[in-house]
């Protein structure tokens, strides 16, 4: 087996563990003489996966009892149109603050169906190079929620620092760095993620939703579009895509073993130091453009001399069993996605690497 380091920004990699164990018993689902993947979703063999994948997600959280753990399909894009439909009520706007290009497409499917406006921006000379601070936010008390991507897989910008917002709901998009490290899961009305870079693959979005808050859905919206409607049905409502959730499931075991959001914070800083690292130490060569205090620890991004070094640099890369580092098509540059389940020796490795290249293009 010649496996390449997966740098992808999502769907990205999982765990070898993971994977060698869903490997095993693909065909046998725990001596049931079938695969997971054609058992009923309301037969025991499932609801035994559903269960355990929600209790492991509330310890790993910590997650308290006001809240609850949702399954839904349609990834975070869904959750842009349906935060609004079911948190915002008659008359009422809701707050976004704005961090590169998913909140701009939340903003957007927020004004189709009512009100919201902008409440703060990392924007500075046209370009998302970090996150706003408290102070500088422009917040409505009277919102029905303030949304915000705590994590912009795009820009390599994160926020270090919780959103206070008063009584108002916080509305979090967690896609990119949900159980990177732990968090306070008091402090949010609403936490959303797709599962695809830190949880496993792709076609299953976790939420976790203050059980008022759920309760709030209008029936002016379709029954399958509230978030009661999951709630009541523990996400079993329709038919779930059950074999992402048993790959979440076998991810939550694997960060639960290797001592679960606390360790997974020691191991993420450990490999974006090494990213950082490199680049500063090699600041005539690399460029980040993102300001030091809004630095993503999963996603670091960074620029070359040359648009043609960076394409060398990629090129040259892939042949060396690196993949997935080209930058997003509408920023270029570099973008090195380093979720949970990238192993800290894979980051060395490229790290070694990048500074062999800038050697020898210097």
């Amino acid at each position: 087996m010649n496996r390449v380091i997966n740098f992808s920004a999502g769907p990205a990699t999982l765990p070898l563990p993971v994977l060698e164990y869903a490997h095993d018993e693909f065909l046998d689902h725990e001596g049931t003489g079938m695969s997971l993947i054609e058992h009923s979703h309301r037969g025991p063999a499932y609801a035994k996966v559903h269960a355990e994948a929600k209790a492991l997600f509330r310890e790993l959280l910590n997650i308290p009892d006001t809240h609850e753990v949702l399954f839904m399909q349609g990834g975070a894009t869904a959750q842009f149109a349906l935060a609004p439909m079911n948190l915002r009520g008659p008359g009422q706007s809701a707050d976004y603050i704005m961090t590169g290009a998913w909140s701009d497409k939340a903003l957007a499917e927020a004004k189709i169906t009512g009100d919201a406006r902008e409440a703060g921006t990392g924007k500075v000379d046209g370009n998302y190079t970090r996150v706003p601070t408290q102070a500088e936010l422009d917040l409505d008390p009277n919102a029905a929620f303030v949304h915000y991507t705590t994590n912009n897989t795009i820009m390599g910008t994160e926020f270090h620092h919780y959103i206070d917002a008063g009584d108002v709901p916080v509305v979090a998009d967690m896609s990119s760095d949900i159980l990177s490290r732990p968090i306070d899961v008091s402090r949010f009305g609403l936490i959303y993620a797709g599962a695809q870079k830190n949880l496993g693959p792709s076609g299953i979005t976790v939420l976790v939703i203050r059980k008022d808050l759920a309760e709030r859905s209008p029936d002016s919206i379709p029954k399958i579009f509230r978030y009661s409607t999951i709630l009541n049905g523990d996400s079993l409502q329709n038919t779930i895509p059950t074999f992402p959730v048993y790959m979440v499931r076998n991810v939550l075991r694997w960060i639960q073993d290797l001592g679960g959001a606390e360790a997974m914070e020691a191991r993420n800083r450990e490999k974006a130091g090494m990213i950082y690292g490199m680049i500063d130490d090699n600041s005539d060569f690399f460029r980040c453009p993102v300001e030091r205090e809004s630095r993503s620890l999963m996603n670091p991004v960074f620029r070359l001399p040359t648009e043609q070094l960076e394409k060398d640099f990629i090129a040259e890369a892939a042949h060396a069993g690196m993949v997935g580092i080209k930058g997003h098509r509408s920023v270029g540059g570099i973008r090195t996605s380093i979720y949970n389940s990238m192993e800290p020796s894979d980051v060395s490795r490229f790290v070694e690497f990048a500074k062999s290249f800038a050697r020898g293009n210097a």
